[in-house]
């Protein structure tokens, strides 16, 4: 008897509610069904119907089929690749939905035509619409995995793609973060031997990736052929078995071929001779699979042809009403972008007038951390170096959390900032009611290892058509006057405010600082909340801070009325802006409006007080050339040209560096002398 046969006989692959023929019936109907809508979808693009992206699944057959009879949508987490149709037709996914994808309509289950096509999905069944930034949604996988261990839910993440894309870095962070917190994940790599046209020998030394990790304790390896529909599903039970029996993960390396180009924009005759190409083609899994049934006397071929008439039928169908469905429309761009936030119930205009004693800002946060942990207990922060004994956090903002809520609660992360952020976006996928805080990086200007992760976050609630939204608060310590220098004092506000889909805030005093953090942490959505560091102990950052105080995003304050000129400001300048005020107080009436939040910006504060003032000057500590202030300047030319008495003019960062030496960085970054130079320049216009 063949190996194959042997198979055949195995129970392990039936359901109960199933007989043998039946089970082996419906994989032959997905399998045909798949290649069906394969092998039609690039004449949706001749058409000028769609499917402008197609990545061809044939010759992954038997793994994705695999993958997609081992999950289970009621207990399991899938994060598919681009080519993975084939896994989201096995999933459960009807060819009506596959083709919606490909056509981009609005009634596509994943992103309603948001998205490319070719990444398919159903969230309603766990199955992930994941980014087209390829390997990325591994660390999705191992952060939903992690809350399934935290709440002890019984299933896997199970996390799919190419060989190629394993050489990115954070497939790496997830595999070693995965392997360490011993999660239940399992992670596929489909090898068909080319990362679009570079053969794995230029990805790495070894042959097959999966041994790169050999030397990862607690995670086990299985290699299988994945044009072989039976070793495959063997790889994957096997695989799934091991996960819940030994709570750690597994990678499944499936040896697949790739008979067609990477995609419908590729031409793979430019590096694949004829000789290869037809041994690709001999490799087919589905005549294969076919040959099989009919030896071992499973399928008759007058049973498999009526089966294809079937699935011819059952496609055709699916196209007439796929096409009829309706195209999203272009007023729609709008919907979905950030998730209304929590809405302040008491200090709605997020301000006060209560007294009491001064707290520090660093004790602002802390203390609204804790309130807002014993408040939600589906409440968790991890970072690098922020919770080990009595330290909390580089700058002791986190003290005494792990303490009063525990390891599972409160952690540290690898030095690793997208493993950090990328597994707080999989870890709130998870359940709704989770808010995740991190310390996304130990300063600010160690976060762009995360960008990646942050752009992610930025348009997964648009891409998802509002059906999953990162509910994450990303805390970093942000800009100078510290004597820092590189890599400790820069300012990143800029960059960020330019992802639609994140709320930036940046509090001066304590009072804001807490009642900011509390609603970024009560909100959906993902709130990035830069804190400048030099004000953690600063005595004039130093304010009463009311019990449950709460600021609404896009709500400016006014820190000193005046009637000649606003200084708009926000962050460490605040204050000097106010102590400028000050010193020119006999001599003009100079209004403060800190903006607090930068997105959403409160343009109504800003014209108010240009209406009031006539004139005013934009004050930050990031760098003028590129900084955020040309966006409120801009703002102030389009909407309030009509009341200036002068033109709009910024003091910021000169456009270098911030260098160590203190005197190197005073010349580089704002300070008072150079704002009252500005003020009384303008006031003089």
């Amino acid at each position: 008897m063949s190996a194959e046969s042997s198979y055949l006989k195995s129970k392990d692959f039936y359901s109960p509610k199933k007989t043998e023929k039946e089970t082996i019936t419906e994989w032959y109907r997905l399998l045909v069904l798949g290649r069906m809508i394969d092998d039609r979808a690039p004449n949706y693009l001749k058409q000028a119907l769609g499917w402008s992206y197609h990545a061809p699944c044939a010759g992954h057959d038997g793994i994705q089929l695999a993958i997609g009879q081992t999950f289970d949508r009621k207990t399991d987490h899938l994060f598919p690749y681009y080519r993975d149709m084939q896994t989201a037709l096995s999933a459960g996914l009807t060819a009506e939905e596959i083709i919606l994808n490909g056509l981009s309509k609005k009634t596509d289950l994943a992103s309603g035509g948001r998205h490319m096509s070719n990444h398919f999905a159903k969230p309603e069944w766990n199955i992930h619409n994941v980014s087209s930034c390829t390997g990325n949604h591994t660390l999705h996988a191992v952060g939903v995995a992690r809350a399934m261990k935290t709440y002890e839910h019984r299933g896997v993440s199970i996390s799919s793609q190419g060989e190629s894309s394993v050489s990115e870095g954070y497939c790496y962070e997830a595999i070693n973060g995965a392997s360490r917190e011993r999660l239940p994940v399992i992670f596929v790599f489909q090898d068909n031997g080319y990362g679009i046209s570079v053969p794995k020998c230029d990805q790495t030394a070894n042959e097959f990736c999966a041994d790169n990790f050999t030397g990862f304790l607690n995670l086990k390896i299985i290699h299988c052929d994945g044009k072989d529909l039976f070793d495959s599903m063997n790889a994957m039970r096997t695989a799934k078995e091991h996960v819940l029996e030994h709570q750690e993960p597994v990678i499944v390396h499936a040896h697949c071929v790739r008979i067609g180009s990477h995609s419908n924009s590729d031409k793979h005759e430019l590096y694949r001779d004829e000789k290869e190409r037809e041994e690709a083609k001999k490799q087919d899994p589905l005549p294969r699979f076919r040959k099989l049934l009919i030896e071992n006397n499973v399928l008759t071929e007058k049973e498999m042809k009526e089966l294809d008439e079937k699935c011819k039928a059952e496609l055709m169908e699916a196209h007439k009403k796929a096409v009829a469905a309706p195209q999203p429309t272009a007023e729609s761009i709008y919907d979905f972008v950030v998730p209304e936030p929590y809405v302040p119930q008491k200090y709605t205009d997020g301000t006060h007038s209560e007294s009491g004693e001064p707290m520090k800002f660093i004790d602002a946060l802390n203390q609204t951390l804790k309130e807002e942990f014993r408040q939600n207990p589906n409440t968790f922060i991890w970072g690098q170096d922020m919770a080990n004994k009595d330290k909390g956090g580089i700058f002791n903002v986190s003290k005494g959390m792990q303490q009063e809520f525990g390891k599972q609660r409160v952690f540290n992360g690898p030095i690793a900032e997208d493993f950090i952020l990328g597994t707080a976006n999989g870890f709130s996928r998870f359940n709704k009611d989770i808010r995740v805080v991190v310390e996304g990086a130990e300063f600010a200007d160690y976060f762009w290892p995360a960008m990646e992760q942050m752009v992610e976050c930025s348009h997964d609630y648009w891409r998802s058509v509002g059906q999953f939204s990162p509910n994450v608060t990303v805390r970093l310590a942000s800009g100078g006057y510290i004597g820092g220098g590189l890599y400790h004092s820069q300012n990143i506000e800029g960059t960020l405010t330019t992802l639609p889909g994140l709320r930036v805030v940046v509090p001066a005093f304590a009072d804001d600082a807490a009642g900011l953090l509390r609603t970024a942490m009560r909100s959906e959505g993902c709130t990035v909340f830069l804190e400048p560091k030099a004000l953690y102990n600063a005595k004039d950052a130093m304010t009463v801070v009311p019990e449950n105080f709460e600021v609404p995003f896009g709500k400016a304050r006014v820190r000193r009325e005046g009637s000649d000129i606003v200084l708009i400001t926000y962050g460490n300048t605040v204050h000097h802006c106010l102590k400028v005020a000050e010193q020119l107080a006999s001599e003009a009436s100079i209004e403060v409006l800190d903006l607090r939040s930068l997105n959403p910006l409160d343009g109504e504060s800003i014209m108010n007080s240009v209406k009031k003032c006539n004139r005013a000057l934009v004050v930050h500590e990031d760098k003028v050339f590129g900084g955020f202030g040309g966006e409120v300047v801009a703002f102030i030319n389009e909407n309030a040209f009509e009341w200036l008495d002068a033109p709009v003019r910024r003091v910021g960062s000169e456009f270098t560096p911030v260098g160590f030496n203190r005197i190197l960085e005073k010349a580089v970054l704002p300070n008072e002398e150079k704002i009252l130079k500005a003020t009384k320049d303008l006031l003089s216009y």
